[in-house]
This record gives C-alpha cells, sequence and structure tokens, in this order.
C-alpha cells in the first residue's frame, strides 16, 4: 500500500531550493516527480519521493536545516479544506484534534498522536516510508509546520518546552535555534512539541464558527471514507507511536483509537493481517532505517522498536534480516 501526500505539501519547494542554489525543476525530476505537478496542490505524490527529494536537497545544498526551511514557508492555506477547519478552531486543543484526525488525507506517511499526563502534553509525529528511504527532513518539516499552527494560535514568540527529534543535531544547529528556540534537542526516542495543558487550552481570537461549520460539511463530502482500511492506517500510526514506549499491545493501540480489540482484529482481518503481523512490519521498517541509516546505539535501537532488552531485539534481527545488527551497521551481513 503506497503512501500518498498532498503536492501541497512542496508548497515553495521551488523558492527554497533557488535560495539554496539548486536546480529545483532538474531535482523534481530526478525524483520522478514532474515540476507541473505542483500546480495542483491536490494532486496526491508518493510520500517516499517526496522524502527523497527533500534529502537529496539537504545534501547537494549542504543546508542540513532544508526541510525547516521549507516549514517556514507554510500557511494553514496549504493544507486547503482542512486548513480552513483547523483555523477556526475554538482552542488549540480543538485545531490539534482535526490535524489529527484528517491527518491521513493529507500524509498518507505520517504518524501523529497527542499523549497528556500530569498538566504536561506530547504531541508526538512520526514518518514511515519504504525503507531505506530517509526522512530527516521530512520529520524536521512536520514538526516545523506543526509548531507553525500552534503559533497561529499562541502567538509567535510563544516557544514550547521542549522539541524533540530522533536523530542527531545537524553540525549547523542557528536554523533550529531561530525556528524552535533554546528547547530543540536531539537524540531522543521520539519526535515531537512538548508544551504545557494550559496552551492546548487556550482560546483561539480567530475563531470563526460559521466558516468552521462550512469546513466541516466541504470535508465531509469531499474526503472519502474505506472503513477497513481507515482502521488499518490508524493502528499503523499508533503503534509506530507506542513502541519506545514498551506498552504496544492491541489492547492499549485499541484504547487509543476508541475502539474494542476485538473490532480492531475483525478489521485488520480484512485487510488480510494480524496484530502481530502489523507491529512486525512496522518494526522491520524501523530496524532498517536506525541500524543501518543511523549511529544509535544498538541499544538505544531495541528500546525504539519496543524489546525490553538488546538480546531479545538481537534474536528477532538475526529472524528477520539472516544476520546481527552488528553486522548489518559493519556491512558484513553477507
Amino acid at each position: 500500500m503506497q503512501n500518498l501526500v498532498r503536492a501541497a505539501s512542496l508548497t515553495n519547494y521551488a523558492e527554497v531550493a533557488l535560495s539554496a542554489g539548486l536546480d529545483p525543476n532538474r531535482l523534481l525530476m530526478d525524483a520522478g516527480l514532474s515540476p507541473g505537478m505542483l500546480a495542483d496542490p491536490d494532486l496526491k505524490l508518493p510520500a517516499e519521493r517526496v522524502a527523497q527529494l527533500l534529502d537529496q536537497s539537504a545534501r547537494l545544498s549542504g543546508i542540513e536545516s532544508f526541510g525547516l526551511r521549507m516549514a517556514e514557508t507554510r500557511q494553514l492555506s496549504n493544507l486547503g479544506p482542512v486548513g480552513l477547519l483547523i483555523r477556526d478552531q475554538p482552542t488549540l486543543r480543538d485545531s490539534i484534534a482535526v490535524l489529527i484526525r484528517y491527518h491521513a488525507a493529507l500524509n498518507g506517511s505520517l504518524s501523529l498522536m497527542l499523549e497528556e499526563s500530569a498538566g504536561v502534553v506530547v504531541v508526538r509525529e512520526e514518518i514511515v516510508v519504504a525503507p531505506g528511504v530517509p526522512v530527516r527532513q521530512a520529520i524536521e518539516m512536520a514538526i516545523g509546520v506543526l509548531l507553525r499552527l500552534m503559533r497561529r494560535v499562541l502567538g509567535q514568540d510563544w516557544r514550547p518546552r521542549r522539541v524533540c527529534f530522533t536523530h542527531t543535531a545537524p553540525k549547523d544547529i542557528h536554523t533550529h535555534l531561530r525556528v524552535f528556540g533554546p528547547c530543540v534537542e536531539f537524540g531522543h526516542d521520539f519526535n515531537g512539541i512538548v508544551c504545557s495543558r494550559s496552551d492546548l487550552d487556550a482560546k483561539n481570537p480567530s475563531a470563526d464558527p460559521l466558516m468552521a461549520r462550512y469546513a466541516q460539511r466541504l470535508l465531509d463530502e469531499t474526503v472519502p471514507v474505506d472503513e477497513s482500511r481507515s482502521v488499518l492506517e490508524d493502528v499503523r500510526r499508533t503503534v509506530l507511536l507506542l513502541l519506545p514506549s514498551g506498552r504496544c499491545s492491541i489492547d492499549l493501540v485499541s484504547e487509543h483509537l476508541g475502539l474494542v480489540s476485538r473490532t480492531v482484529q475483525r478489521r485488520l482481518a480484512e485487510q488480510g493481517l494480524s496484530f502481530s503481523e502489523l507491529v512486525n512490519q512496522i518494526r522491520t521498517e524501523l530496524a532498517t532505517r536506525y541500524v543501518t541509516q543511523s549511529e544509535r546505539p544498538l541499544i538505544d535501537v531495541a528500546a525504539l522498536l519496543g524489546f525490553s532488552a538488546p538480546s531479545g531485539f538481537s534474536r528477532w534481527y538475526q529472524g528477520q534480516f539472516g544476520c546481527s545488527p552488528s553486522q548489518s551497521r559493519s556491512g558484513k551481513s553477507g
């Protein structure tokens, strides 16, 4: 099942690429994307190609913050009718709830979850694409867009408690400090923004209930719903976000989705999958990223994939890939 993302995700790509000394048309074609595709914001593009385009642009320009620079150009209008609905919600909590509800229609590779505990809120984001496709730039763009959404309600000077990334810090952190402030941190077990519960309940001064109702009717008419496939996508995203916690059971996933576990099992079966098979698929995708495309300690990789002990991770990895994680990382797997 190919993940798709709206062409609007590349709004202003040409301008950002040109400012970085790149040829945007050439890079788009190298990524298998026609420059003309960007003229239709609702056109769906393969998420893998978009992620590869951003990574290639960062690599060739030498600008590690390329995805973040893309985020700085984004507006709610780039999200289409979903952006209208987000804009006119009464509180930031309501706006984020709309984003969580419709993010699959905007970007099929994006997972988004909100967690609250003891007055602290964590908004987690993750991107899953085909094994081997780099996602650092896509993740930074997604987190940057989320921050812009939050600042639209809380004010441009608002800063979260923390902005967390699983990848390592860039050599030049200037852009990250300018955009996020000193709260940006790297090498964490999740990607996301941490803030106070009171921030979520802040009133949106520009909310328009009439416009919100109009946008909701428009979305109800235009966003198709395949219930079985929708549940599969929701389960995938929830598993992805819960794995590092070590608490990724079907009961907990079902609870997050507001469903009973029997319903989740039935919907997955309709797609030819069991819960354990789905978890294994996601672990395989993530293992490829963390073992061969990063330098994270393997003990950390084991935890990110939801294993309580490195030995369990090593046995699983050997069964999946026919070699140990250390052999894969050293290039001695064959």
